[in-house]
This record gives structure tokens, C-alpha cells and sequence, in this order.
């Protein structure tokens, strides 16, 4: 690797948000670090590989992912820890991950954050088709109800201008009168209220929000943040970590959200309890109500590393088949509702037709 370079601000300001948005990039290098690693490479060696791949053999200098690369190895010559080489270019949780012990423990603590951070992909999935996809429909619902109060009622009761609509024909009757007034309304309604609950997600943090957190979408937020959380807190336990000060060390990236029962548990935390007493003491059931029991067990135990550790994967598993499961449901009810606007459109729309015949004859 080339010795001695300089980024400008801009290109390195460039390459920092390449990097940090390529987050399948990045876990491709740390996956390739853990090899190199685990073969006895030394760290900086294994990033002068690792960028000769990237700049095949130096012909791409200018790749973002090549910049980053040549400036961690720049930091690690400055006697900066990896951790710290990587401020500004990785997120704050990959970067506690990597602060875990020294560079003889870089190994391990890769392969800790690879396993947190395919966790969290492989809860990402799920969770976005749980999401995306219904709100696709209720906004696909709102679009048929326009087409049809503007464009096909309208001309049917122009047909009858004296007839008196009865049964579904006077229901779609009103829908068109209504949705030819509020048609602004009609649009805007779905993206506030997806906005609220988008906001909420992450910033509804009091002791009101557990009243909610077992309707979707915020159960599967709840479940989302305390996979990810519990699999952060194994791997840094599992690293030697004392469970306070891993609590305290999973503050600096934590949503309001997280952030409030992470410092409600951490209060009872310093008044001796240990994690599942801390966290059921809180009264807020994350991450859940089995967790919490299982904690309070296992927080006992000689092994409880270990435990915690087993206790996570398996809670990852089961959460990624529980979130697709539920995705399925919001799916099939979306789908349902769409179909409902439809078949009742269809017979308030026959409905209209043999009223007008009736009118006429």
C-alpha cells in the first residue's frame, strides 16, 4: 500500500459516506480480515491485501473503499487503535465491537461484529416486507376509491340525474361527493399517519409506549432493537466485558427508544441487580417477557457468557421466523382490504346500473 498519501477533505469526506452507507462492503472486508486474521496475517498486512484487491494491484486507486483502506492502515502506523482508525467511517456499533480488547483479540471481536451485523440483515428483510408491502396496498386503496368517485361515478349519475340512489348505489354515491371534496385529504391522511408512526418508532420512549408494543408495527420494532441488543450484548460479554460496562457502551448509538431502557435498566444495574432483575425491575417488558425470565435464571449461572450467548442466537432465530410470520398476516388482511374496496366498488357499481335502468323504464 502506497506510504505517505493525503486526502483532501473533500475526497475523504467523499469516501466516508461511501463507506458508511456500503455497509455489504464493509462486512465483505471484515469478513476477509477474519480470514487473513485467523492465518496468521498481522493487521496491517491484511489491509495492504485487502486494498490490492480492491484497486486491482493499484490500477483504481481512487476506489472509496481503497481511500478507506489507506487511511485505517495510516492510523494504525500512528499508533491509533483500529476501532479508532475507523471514526467517521463505520457506525458507532461496529466501532465498539472492534474496541474489545487488543489487536491479538481482532479476531474474535470480527467475528463477533460479523455475527451481530448479519443478525441484524437477516432481521432486516423480514421487517420491511412486514411494512412496505402493506402500506403499498392501503396507498394502492386509496387510489382506486379516487378513480372510482371521480371517473366512473360521476358519469352514471349524470346518466340519472333524478334518480334517488338506495343500498350500496347511495353509499358509492356519497363516496364520489365525499372524495371529490377531500380528494386532498384522501392523499395526505396515509403518508402522515406512516410519518407519525415512523417517527414514533424511534422517539416514543415513555412508559405509555408498552401499551402499544405488542400491536404492529411497533412489536416489531420491540423485537427488531432487542435481537440486535441482546446479540451486541453477548458478543461484548463474551469478549470479557463486564455487563455494566457493556450496557453503558451500547448507549453511545441507541435510539431514544433503547436509550431509555437501557438507562432504566443500568440504574438497577448499579444498585447490585444483576441483567434479567435489572431489566424486569424497569416494568417496560423489552426485550421480552420470556428474555426477562430466562435473564433472571441464567444471570445466576457460572456459565452465564456462554448462556447469553446461545440465548441470543436462539432468540435471532425464532424473531426472524416470528417477524415473517407476521409479515405474512399484515400481507393477507392488506390484500384483503384491497380486495373488500374492490368487490364493493364492483356491486355498489351494479347497483347503480340497474337503479338507472329501473329509473329509465
Amino acid at each position: 500500500m502506497a506510504q505517505g498519501f493525503s486526502l483532501t477533505n473533500l475526497e475523504r469526506s467523499y469516501a466516508m459516506i461511501i463507506c458508511r452507507l456500503s455497509s455489504g462492503t464493509r462486512l465483505r472486508i471484515y469478513r476477509k480480515l477474519q480470514s487473513l486474521l485467523r492465518n496468521r496475517f498481522s493487521l496491517m498486512d491484511a489491509l495492504d491485501r485487502i486494498h490490492g484487491i480492491i484497486t486491482n494491484d493499484g490500477k483504481n486507486p481512487g476506489e472509496p473503499m481503497a481511500l478507506a483502506l489507506m487511511y485505517w492502515s495510516r492510523e494504525l502506523q500512528n499508533g491509533h487503535p483500529f476501532s479508532e482508525a475507523l471514526a467517521g467511517w463505520a457506525p458507532a456499533r461496529e466501532r465498539l465491537m472492534l474496541s474489545v480488547g487488543d489487536v491479538s483479540h481482532m479476531e474474535d471481536a470480527l467475528g463477533n461484529l460479523i455475527k451481530v451485523t448479519e443478525g441484524t440483515k437477516r432481521m432486516s428483510a423480514p421487517l420491511v416486507s412486514a411494512v412496505s408491502y402493506p402500506m403499498f396496498l392501503m396507498m394502492m386503496t386509496v387510489l382506486i376509491i379516487y378513480a372510482i368517485g371521480v371517473y366512473m361515478v360521476p358519469p352514471m349519475m349524470n346518466a340519472a340525474p333524478n334518480t334517488k340512489w338506495t343500498g350500496m348505489a347511495r353509499d358509492l354515491v356519497g363516496l364520489s361527493i365525499w372524495i371529490q371534496e377531500h380528494w386532498l385529504f384522501a392523499f395526505m391522511i396515509l403518508p402522515c399517519v406512516f410519518i407519525v408512526i415512523y417517527m414514533t418508532l424511534a422517539h416514543w420512549k415513555g412508559d405509555t409506549r408498552a401499551y402499544v408494543e405488542s400491536v404492529p408495527p411497533w412489536s416489531l420494532y420491540r423485537i427488531f432493537v432487542g435481537v440486535t441488543w441482546l446479540l451486541a450484548m453477548a458478543a461484548l460479554v463474551q469478549a470479557g466485558t463486564p455487563v455494566s460496562q457493556a450496557m453503558r457502551a451500547l448507549r453511545h448509538d441507541a435510539s431514544p427508544y433503547l436509550l431509555r431502557r437501557i438507562d432504566r435498566a443500568l440504574i438497577f444495574i448499579n444498585n447490585g441487580d444483576n441483567l434479567g432483575e435489572a431489566l424486569n425491575k424497569t416494568g417496560l417488558l423489552f426485550p421480552d417477557k420470556e428474555i426477562i425470565g430466562d435473564l433472571r435464571i441464567y444471570s445466576e449461572m457460572d456459565n452465564f457468557q456462554g448462556a447469553l450467548n446461545q440465548m441470543a442466537n436462539e432468540w435471532l432465530e425464532d424473531s426472524v421466523t416470528s417477524i415473517e410470520q407476521k409479515a405474512g398476516v399484515l400481507n393477507m388482511v392488506a390484500t384483503l382490504f384491497v380486495s373488500g374496496v374492490i368487490a364493493w366498488s364492483v356491486m355498489g357499481t351494479f347497483a347503480m346500473q340497474d337503479q338507472i335502468t329501473a329509473a329509465m323504464g
